[in-house]
């Protein structure tokens, strides 16, 4: 075997990995993630971190089934948050609600759209919604870029505000009944398990 026979051979099976790792993991009907989003007062303090000052709001603990994932690089946003996941719980994490739903996501947004409701449009708008991430650390990015959309994961961490020295901010919801710009959480990832 010549070095181009190896070399298409190992893009094939690249190719082939990269599908089986992004395919969807399949449920059966029913809700999988009940519980609502909780979070509460934090007694965390202000900390440093990639050169970004990160200032705790609120403790969050979020089990939701992953809607969508994307991964950036190359927006101010991927040095802390590499990440997006689109969450659904209650009904939206329902497979024979999301049959009905379609999801995608794209410049740190995450949109939906139906042919008809499957269920009212203020119970898809507050039972998911989109969540920017920022892993405490590798092992935890590493998890966060491995999720696939039908997994039910519990992430806990913060609900936080991140700021530059040149005056960046980037600011964390604290609600899910906002939509549309700024109505995403941003979450410093402390812990992420795959349920």
């Amino acid at each position: 075997m010549n070095w181009k026979t190896l070399a298409f051979a190992a893009l094939i099976g690249f190719g082939l990995w990269q599908h089986l790792q992004n395919r969807p993991v399949s449920t059966g009907p029913g809700v999988v993630a009940a519980a609502e989003p909780r979070q509460g007062d934090t007694s965390s303090d202000v900390f440093a971190f990639k050169g970004y000052t990160l200032q705790p709001l609120q403790d969050f603990t979020i089990e939701a089934r992953v809607l969508a994932s994307e991964t950036y690089r190359s927006d101010r946003e991927a040095e802390l948050s590499p990440v997006d996941l689109a969450l659904g719980w209650g009904p939206m994490s329902d497979s024979a609600v999301l049959d009905k739903v379609k999801i995608s996501q794209t410049g740190r947004f995450y949109y939906w759209r139906v042919d008809e409701f499957p269920i009212p449009r203020q119970e898809i708008e507050q039972s998911s919604a989109n969540m920017h991430m920022i892993p405490a650390d590798g092992t935890i990015e590493r998890r966060l870029k491995d999720v696939r959309p039908g997994q039910v994961v519990r992430i806990d961490g913060w609900l936080v505000e991140a700021r530059g020295s040149d005056g960046w901010r980037w600011r964390s919801s604290l609600t899910r009944n906002d939509t549309g710009a700024g109505a995403c959480e941003v979450i410093f990832v402390r812990d992420l398990q795959v349920l």
